[in-house]
């Protein structure tokens, strides 16, 4: 008779808790998933990765005619709004999330067939552990305990709200209610600059809504190349958006009266009026629930756990992957995470998590990168050069109409190897992968030069950049 109920359980149904279970069982373990919600997927799949794409997606090709983002842009006096974004009339909330809610319904089946097809038990409930092996599971059906020789935490994370601010689900939300609007606001306040808060403030903007993003920080996305912030925040205040950065906000305010409106303090004096606070201002893990005392686990102040580069925690069996580990928190790396774990809770040897990654932010324009930033080797001394190719200067930039949009390669000055690439505009999380398979098989300058890329394409791009640095490395 087996010792444990099951060789591995995960907690939490996300990338890292859905890869891991089915790389285990693919392996001829006995596995199970504990999900709190009746369906599977995790925060990526219903308030995250997957309804904040397809909203975005939604936004680009619902406005009148389905034109695109550059399009709309362009002809945004036509529709008679003078913003630079689609006019409100075009498009209701209801036919945006409608979509959202098709696309978010169609990967829960996808997912759940996946599992099935595994043999992996899904069992609803909130988990919490009992003792470092067993786990207690709450549902409206009752308490029932299980075992494990392994247990996987993908808990995933939460928003978090500044303690002089109260959410109420209407006029103050996070992302998490975003998808429960009736209707698009007027005017909002996004609060934080970080990723969700950009991807959020750039569509909302694009159709039609009077944006200001407020953070104490002076710059958004602080880990970007400066270059590529630089052109986002001149795009994003092309549609509009008004920046208030180095601002700190000193509460948020609903108002009652015949419309109700929020007010947003700051600390130095100024008072934003708005329909609609979205608070964008970081996250924590969701760990608060899981009773890590009995496992003899301790999660830090943002409810992370730490673990090692097998993705172990303090505990040799307890393992964690996903958001709740902290950084990189992307969906694709947290499937990736999930695997690891597996193969190394059964012995399967495998290398450790990669670390040339690209990382995808899904504003409008797009961005993505992967390696190094210019002020990163700076900080390190490193000697680069770059080279810049422009979506204006490509033909398939024209024909996308994407005249702002550009690709940046960052080559080593001696021995020209590639060290990063950042790029922003259409198509950039799709393009970043040209660069990264360069960079993981250890490619340089010398391998764009000697490519040839389909014509007419974006990826040209990384031609023109090649050629535009080998003339700067030759001087």
């Amino acid at each position: 008779m087996a010792k444990y109920d099951y060789d591995l359980i995960c907690i939490g149904s996300g990338p890292a808790g859905q890869r891991a279970a089915v790389q285990s069982a693919k392996l001829g373990k006995r596995v199970a998933i504990i999900e709190q919600e009746s369906v599977v997927g995790g925060v990526s799949l219903h308030t995250g990765t997957i309804p904040s794409k397809t909203f975005r997606e939604a936004v680009l090709t619902f406005g009148r005619g389905g034109r695109r983002a550059s399009d709309m842009r362009r002809r945004s006096s036509d529709n008679g709004n003078g913003n630079g974004g689609v006019s409100q009339k075009a498009v209701t909330a209801s036919q945006l999330f409608e979509r959202v809610g098709n696309i978010v319904g169609r990967e829960e089946q996808v997912q759940d067939a996946q599992l099935g097809r595994n043999n992996v038990d899904v069992i609803v409930g909130t988990a919490a552990f009992a003792s470092p092996h067993e786990l207690v599971i709450k549902s409206s059906h009752g308490e029932r305990k299980a075992t494990a020789a392994n247990i996987m935490v993908a808990v995933g994370t939460r928003p978090t709200t500044p303690s002089n601010t109260i959410l109420d689900g209407d006029r103050v939300i996070t992302s998490d209610e975003i998808f429960s609007l009736t209707e698009l606001p007027h005017s909002m306040v996004v609060i934080g600059c970080g990723v969700v808060g950009i991807e959020y403030a750039s569509m909302f903007a694009l159709m039609g809504v009077e944006v200001t993003v407020v953070d104490g920080r002076n710059t958004p996305l602080e880990f970007l190349d400066r270059e590529i912030v630089d052109e986002l925040v001149h795009q994003m205040r092309d549609i509009n958006v008004v920046f208030r950065l180095g601002e700190t906000v000193a509460k948020v305010e609903t108002r009652e009266n015949s419309r109700r409106r929020v007010v947003v303090s700051l600390e130095s004096g100024k008072r934003l009026v708005a329909d609609l606070a979205l608070i964008c201002a970081g996250r924590a893990g969701n760990t608060n629930s899981l009773n890590l005392k009995a496992a003899k686990l301790k999660a830090d102040d943002r409810g992370r756990l730490i673990v090692d580069e097998t993705f172990r925690t303090q505990q040799k069996h307890i393992f964690a992957a996903g958001d709740v580990i902290g950084f990189p928190a992307l969906a694709a790396t947290s499937s990736e995470q999930g695997r690891l774990a597996a193969c190394n809770a059964f012995g399967v040897k495998v290398g450790p998590m990669p670390t040339n990654f690209p990382v995808g932010i899904y504003s409008i324009p797009e961005i993505s990168m992967v390696g190094e930033a210019e002020h990163e080797l700076t900080a390190k001394k490193i000697p680069y050069e770059v080279g810049i190719a422009r979506f204006r200067e490509i033909a398939r930039g024209q024909i996308l109409g994407d005249d702002t949009g550009l690709l940046k390669m960052i080559f080593h000055r001696d021995d020209h190897s590639l060290l990063g690439v950042h790029t922003i505009g259409t198509g950039a999380t799709e393009l970043i992968h040209i660069g990264q398979c360069v960079m993981g098989l250890g490619g340089g300058l010398e391998y764009f030069l000697q490519t040839v890329f389909n014509y007419p394409t974006l990826a040209e791009c990384y031609k023109v950049a090649a050629l535009d640095a080998y003339n700067k490395l030759t001087l």
